[in-house]
């Protein structure tokens, strides 16, 4: 009996004698490649639907789990007859040492870590920004929890309860500061900077200027304007933190186009300058760079030219997180666990950037 479920890696699945043969041939009459799908080897299978964007929809997941419990593959259902891909990054070395599959992780909760705290967060409504604001409510704390999407941000706010006020609000517009200080109250005890958007690969010759104006717009004056809004009350209580999301594209220059790039590393420097202002306050202002991460965010479709540069350097990504994942370490830097941290940007992307 088969003991794969749609939250199995999808590297077992490719092992798998059977459904390995179903997943292969399902990629290759979408007109994929079994190398795209490097990174996302340790993903849940159920990930990939939400990260295709419509391309792997969920049928297919129960489909495969069905052919790997009976071993039977339904009439009609393409396979490709191919050995079981090697789930390792590269060819096997006799390093003198066992190595085993890695070990599944599993979020635990730090019981009152946020106890009596109020936290912002942009982008709450899914993705990266929903799973840090859970985290923040199962951890005894207040989330102020922003979206320009009130119909999701209304569902999350239902799913997490009264921990978590809902404010439906676009970041760059520039009332929204002083209504996210209305909805906190007297103090804001930290601020997650993590809603963005991204680009379509333009190298700049491609660049297309409204584009451009959104990224920046979204990707740094929204964090901007939060920033200088919940700053003087973090300085009179002489205590704060800040995490702007920066992505891995505030790195290198290969991750993604121009403008998101360009915008990623304004970010950077805002949080530099910030933590290097106000170190000593009390208040510490940090960056979290993420690698590819599984969060169903919107790409627009890829300019000629810079998709096909950065597409190239795309294999190279070690594996693709969970949204979860990613709270675990924007959480700890938001919490006064980080006390001796300031100006730093933590890559938690896998290895990526060490490559």
């Amino acid at each position: 009996m088969s003991t794969l479920t749609p939250s199995s890696p999808v590297r077992s699945f490719l092992a798998h004698p059977v459904a390995g043969r179903v997943l292969r041939g399902i990629i290759a009459a979408g007109g994929g490649t079994e190398e795209a799908l490097a990174p996302a080897l340790g993903l849940p299978l159920d990930k990939l639907v939400e990260m295709s964007g419509g391309r792997f929809p969920a049928e297919v997941v129960g489909l495969l789990v069905g052919v790997a419990e009976t071993g039977v593959i339904p009439e009609g259902v393409p396979t490709v007859e191919a050995a079981p891909a090697v789930a390792a990054a590269g060819p096997a070395v006799d390093l003198g040492v066992e190595i085993g599959s890695p070990q599944p992780w599993a979020e635990v909760l730090t019981g009152g870590r946020f106890a009596g705290q109020t936290v912002v967060v942009t982008g709450a409504a899914g993705g990266i920004g929903k799973a840090v604001a859970a985290r923040i409510v199962g951890e005894g704390g207040r989330v102020v929890g922003i979206d320009v999407s009130a119909e999701k941000l209304s569902a999350t706010a239902a799913e997490l309860g009264a921990g978590f006020s809902a404010l439906a609000a676009d970041i760059t517009a520039p009332e929204t500061a002083a209504a996210v200080l209305a909805a906190a109250g007297e103090r804001v005890d930290a601020l997650a900077n993590v809603a963005g958007v991204m680009d379509d690969d333009a190298a700049p010759h491609e660049i297309d200027d409204t584009i451009w104006a959104r990224c920046l717009s979204v990707n740094v004056d929204g964090p901007m304007r939060l920033m200088r809004a919940v700053l003087p009350g973090m300085l009179a209580a002489g205590e704060g933190r800040i995490v702007n999301v920066v992505s891995e594209a505030g790195l290198r220059g290969s991750a993604a186009g121009a403008a998101y790039t360009t915008s990623k590393h304004a970010l950077v420097g805002l949080t530099k300058s910030a933590a290097f202002q106000y170190a000593g306050t009390g208040v510490r202002i940090n960056a979290l760079a993420p690698g590819a991460v599984a969060t169903g965010i919107h790409v627009p479709e890829g300019a000629p030219y810079g998709s096909s540069r950065t597409a190239g350097m795309r294999v190279a990504i070690p594996g693709i997180a969970t949204a979860e994942e990613l709270a675990a370490s924007i959480t700890f830097l938001l919490s006064r666990d980080s006390v001796n941290i300031n100006g730093a940007v933590v890559a938690s992307d896998g290895g990526w950037s060490a490559a």
